[in-house]
């Protein structure tokens, strides 16, 4: 959790104890000392409650609640001019009528802006946005990105642009995992830690560690999704379940495996291609070989060349949630013939 702001606390309470003060001494209504000070204590501390929840909403959202209340309540308004005549109302119905229907309406306005909010393009709007916003891409990094480590790499090669956040409570996920008895998760999240400072030490990237939080939220992923919210980012993940829940939420996420599977060779059935047998197949007379990369390749009659670098004709190509799958085949008549060529020539 971050730590207090006391500047911030004093100038509140400060600003409460003003206010009653002020209502003290004026006693607007009519009413005593004490009751007058009471009341615009209550109405700062509401203030002050209303800011701390305003202070977490994002821009769109803000504007889409005005626009909103404006729009209802000049509906209502025009509605109550238009109504109150024709209905003979008497003084009080009227009076009620012209002060509730702008409130009910205006109300109304509120919360369908706030609920649209996320149609408004603030990008249309230049003086709304500052120009680093405009020109930067924020790309904020979780737990399981750091302890891959590719992340490292992709932005050595220039492929990442924007600023990389790294935020505060992910850093203490990540200390937490290198503290661990289990020497396993230690080594993951002391590679973690070396990935954030491999990450800074790069002249050409920008990499902010904020100390933003949101204590009313436990799960990291949680926090992050309302981070990215709230920033208008990106979420860089290798967590499946992270990247689903994102997505539902209308988080746009960038995950590295899925990058990964995007840049794997792509193989045609009828092209040759040369392997190394690792092991033995599941199904009779087969040979399992890895590209470089890991992609699994699934050989028919290869089991007895297992240790053996042979050439193959790719048969099929098969793409999982796992990545690919190559199936090939060992032509034993046709690498005898071309032996014997080799051999005659």
């Amino acid at each position: 959790m971050s730590r207090p702001n006391w500047d911030t606390i004093f100038l509140r309470a400060g600003f409460v104890a003003v206010m009653a003060a002020i209502a003290g001494v004026v006693r607007p209504f009519g009413l005593s000392f004490e009751r007058a000070a009471g009341y615009a204590a209550l109405a700062a501390i509401a203030v002050n409650l209303v800011e701390l929840r305003i202070r977490k909403a994002a821009l769109s959202t803000l504007l889409g609640a005005c626009a909103g209340a404006a729009i209802g309540g000049v509906l209502g308004i025009v509605f109550v001019a238009l109504i109150t005549p024709a209905a003979g109302s008497n003084g009080d119905t009227a009076r009620f009528l012209r002060l509730a229907v702008p409130l009910f309406t205006g109300f109304l306005g509120l919360l369908a802006g706030i609920a649209r909010a996320d149609r408004l393009d603030l990008a249309a709007f230049g003086f709304l946005t500052s120009d680093s916003k405009k020109r930067t891409s924020l790309k904020i990094l979780d737990t399981s990105v750091l302890i891959d480590g590719r992340i490292a790499d992709i932005a050595e090669s220039g492929f990442l642009d924007g600023v990389l956040v790294i935020p505060q409570f992910v850093l203490h996920e990540l200390q937490l995992v290198a503290d661990s008895g289990d020497s396993a998760k230690r080594n993951r999240g002391r590679r973690g830690l070396d990935v954030v400072q491999r990450l800074q030490k790069m002249p050409h990237l920008e990499v902010r560690v904020s100390s933003a939080d949101y204590p009313a939220l436990r799960e990291v992923d949680l926090k992050l999704i309302e981070m990215a919210k709230a920033e208008q980012a990106k979420i860089m993940t290798n967590d499946f379940n992270l990247n689903k829940l994102a997505q539902v939420q209308g988080v746009e996420v960038l995950n590295i495996n899925e990058l990964a599977n995007a840049l794997k060779p792509i193989v045609l059935p009828g092209e040759t291609m040369r392997v190394f047998i690792l092991k033995e197949g599941k199904e009779y007379n087969q040979g399992v070989a890895y590209l470089d990369d890991g992609t699994m390749v699934v050989v028919d009659n290869a089991r007895r060349l297992i240790s053996k670098t042979i050439d193959i004709t790719v048969t099929s190509v098969l793409q999982t949630t796992a990545g690919k799958m190559i199936f090939g085949k060992y032509d034993e008549r046709a690498q005898s013939t071309a032996a014997s060529a080799s051999a005659a020539s």
